[in-house]
């Protein structure tokens, strides 16, 4: 089954240009089924970008899915066009009283910032307090999944003395796991942050790290009493996101280091290989499976 999509959204063509079956509004609307219902809270700066990220991962299970764009409600973006967010963005305000089977809020680029200085901590704070009444389950990607378990457990985050960039090995630790259901022992995700949240302070509220790495620390946590997932990795990166913050900080001027194990030989020079594709399907699939498992059909039901 496909993800359901406006026709004039950009992943609508690039999805289907990649062979990912999507279906416009009206065709869905003739299938006796009831789509699941998954938001995207996007709050990166390149909008189209990671739309496209997430909605080709979600898009790839044999579920019919209906995608809703949601943005904070006061925060404007500099950089995705304005009409671009008009057409196909709700802020938060304006969907605050439907419900979703699913939820996934993004990352930030505001690593370097205590949470509570980000202009829209307290809406965020509201978000996260709704997705336990509205929300079947909520992932939280990178910053995003760091804001969330500190603020329904107070988890840390830590600024690193360097950024960890680039592709990393990672360790399954919950091979029982049904969001690893297909998962090898060990698999590579790519890196891209300045913090970290520590395996202690995650053990220290009760809740289960499911993927984990030696250099790159605690990767997916679980966390059943809110029906949350947190992931501080990017299995959602398209083979070339590395490559574009790396050109980006090279000709800011920036000190990066060559992104670890990403280019071949470490040849910025050579084309990078994608070595997390199949297993971002999988957790992807693997959640959208979960979900689908577990919500209840009637909407009404979601969060009671």
């Amino acid at each position: 089954m496909p993800i359901k999509l406006p026709s004039a959204l950009p992943a609508y063509d690039v999805l289907n240009r990649e062979g990912v079956m999507v279906l416009d509004e009206d065709t869905a609307g003739r299938q006796d089924i009831r789509p699941l219902r998954i938001a995207l809270l996007n709050l990166m700066p390149k909008k189209i970008q990671t739309e496209n990220q997430f909605a080709r991962l979600i898009g790839a299970t044999p579920l019919q899915i209906e995608l809703s764009l949601i943005r904070m409600s006061e925060h404007q973006t500099r950089n995705t066009a304005a009409e671009h967010m008009e057409e196909f963005y709700r802020p938060f305000s304006d969907v605050k009283d439907e419900k979703f089977d699913g939820l996934i809020i993004t990352g930030a680029p505001i690593e370097h910032l205590p949470f509570e200085e980000v202009s829209y901590w307290d809406e965020l704070r509201a978000v996260f307090d709704w997705t336990q009444t509205h929300v079947h389950s909520t992932l939280g990607v990178c910053w995003g999944g760091m804001a969330m378990i500190k603020y329904f457990h107070g988890v840390k985050k830590h600024i690193l003395d360097h950024k960890l960039f680039g592709c990393y090995r990672h360790t399954n630790t919950a091979l029982a796991s049904p969001y690893l259901r297909g998962f090898s022992d060990d698999c590579v995700i790519p890196v891209s942050r300045w913090t970290e949240m520590r395996q202690d302070e995650i053990d220290a509220a009760g809740l289960q790290t499911l993927i984990t790495s030696e250099d790159a620390g605690p990767c997916l946590v679980e966390d059943p009493q809110r029906r949350a997932l947190y992931i501080f990795n990017h299995f959602e990166y398209d083979s070339g996101t590395l490559k574009q913050e790396y050109d980006r900080d090279v000709a800011n001027g920036t000190p990066i280091n060559v992104p670890m194990n990403y280019y071949p030989d470490d040849d910025p020079a050579r084309e990078p290989q994608n070595r997390w594709r199949s297993h971002a399907h999988l957790l992807y699939g693997n959640w959208i499976n979960e979900i689908y498992q577990s919500t209840p059909y009637e909407m009404d039901k979601i969060g009671t």
